[in-house]
């Protein structure tokens, strides 16, 4: 792991945006959220208590949301099965 702070070549960041970064890398990321999980997951070792609660909120929003996606999906599937059995019985 690199100690030393990245240059925004490695990563697409607009010119005239201002992204937060991950003070033990320098990684730019686009949402605070983002940048919770990153130092969650890859600097967990150097985080106090409030940056592991800002990793544990954002880490239980996002499964949240992923809940959610995969609830959506499996209705989409279902849906789906139901319109083409539909349509081979028809046929």
């Amino acid at each position: 792991m690199t100690t030393e702070p990245l240059d925004d070549t490695a990563f697409d960041v607009p010119e005239d945006a201002a992204p937060s970064r991950c003070p033990e890398c320098g990684r730019p990321f686009v949402r605070e959220e983002l940048l919770a999980l990153h130092r969650g997951y890859d600097h967990a070792d150097t985080l106090g208590e409030t940056a592991i609660a800002a990793f544990e909120d954002a880490y239980e929003a996002e499964s949240d949301r992923l809940n959610v996606f995969r609830l959506k999906a499996l209705l989409a599937l279902i849906v789906l099965y139901f319109l083409l059995l539909m349509t081979y019985a028809l046929v």
